[in-house]
């Protein structure tokens, strides 16, 4: 049975704790402790999982196996690279990193160890998602909205790292994690920050797809929603709703007029993404399985996603947009 722990009580923090407590409840592993550099944050979500607490994340080293790091960005790249280095299995919450070089690290340091490193892209264990997944067969055009209320929450990173990036990583996983983004055109403007609050990007692949995908942080709804068209079938997906429907020409009638469109609603199984995702992970660390999203996957989800913004830098430098982006950090 794994020792667990969770680095980092924020808000994805907590949810963490919150399912490696269920999931210790249940028999499938041992739940050590929650570490956060607030002593009372820890001691607080520590006391609401009947486990210890800890502001000192090495001194879990020895005693846990297989970790959850919530912790910012910034500190993942440190922490995680000596946690794997240390033998310890970890999940990192997305991105991977602020650079490519950092993700470089951690990949490097979970090869050498032997140990698994995950990505947090929980969007690819929606039920919704898992439901359609086999249905998907040579995606040529996507349409893909993701917009959100403004929080006071993740506002260390731009919409593109908080919330474009786990689109960016589905479109290139369902076009293909090889195949090469031959293009990429985006906007973006901060809009209540410094940083870009509302962004859209059009990626166009080797294969001919192409995928135009809208990021907001300040809407007035939550949308959660991607379309896109492969030969015969269009396919629509609502992750908030958990909904998928694939709609197919049906074969023309004997009398030879039009076709029609079948629209078939597909089953979905009600999962949690999240627990979902932390038993797959702790699953590949108990079993020595590959991650369902490997060090190498959120790499490539990363570099898309700063791709994106020098886009984003670069239109802000034309005449009419400066103005408006000249605090873009």
């Amino acid at each position: 049975m794994l020792r667990t722990a969770v680095i980092g009580a924020g808000h994805l923090g907590r949810q963490h704790a919150r399912i490696q407590a269920a999931l210790a409840s249940e028999g499938l592993a041992e739940f050590v402790s929650v570490c956060d550099i607030k002593e009372d944050v820890a001691t607080q979500i520590a006391s609401e999982h009947k486990t210890s607490a800890t502001v000192d994340w090495q001194s879990l080293i020895g005693k846990v196996d297989a970790v959850s790091l919530a912790v910012p960005t910034e500190s993942h790249s440190d922490i995680g690279c000596a946690l794997l280095e240390a033998g310890i299995h970890v999940l990192v919450e997305k991105p991977i990193s602020r650079t490519l070089e950092e993700a470089d690290r951690m990949i490097h340091s979970a090869k050498h160890s032997g140990v698994i490193l995950q990505v947090g892209h929980a969007e690819r264990f929606n039920p919704a998602l898992v439901a359609l997944r086999p249905h998907v067969r040579n995606p040529i055009y996507f349409e893909i909205h993701r917009i959100g209320q403004f929080t006071a929450r993740s506002l260390d990173i731009d919409v593109v790292l908080d919330l474009m990036i786990h689109d960016l990583d589905i479109v290139q996983w369902l076009v293909g994690e090889e195949v090469e983004v031959t293009g990429l055109h985006a906007v973006g403007i901060p809009i209540i920050t410094e940083r870009v609050d509302a962004a859209n990007a059009r990626l166009e692949f080797a294969t001919g797809a192409v995928a135009n995908i809208t990021a907001s942080r300040v809407g007035t709804e939550r949308i959660r929603k991607m379309r896109f068209f492969q030969p015969h079938d269009y396919i629509a997906i609502d992750y908030t709703t958990k909904r998928a429907s694939v709609s197919s020409l049906e074969p023309p009638s004997a009398s030879g007029s039009w076709p029609g469109v079948h629209i078939k609603h597909l089953d979905v199984i009600d999962i949690e993404p999240l627990r979902a995702e932390i038993v797959s992970f702790l699953d590949s660390a108990a079993n020595g399985l590959p991650p369902a999203v490997s060090g190498s996957a959120g790499r490539n989800a990363l570099s898309l996603a700063l791709r994106t913004l020098e886009r984003i830098r670069q239109h802000a430098e034309h005449p009419g947009v400066s103005e408006l982006s000249a605090n873009v950090k």
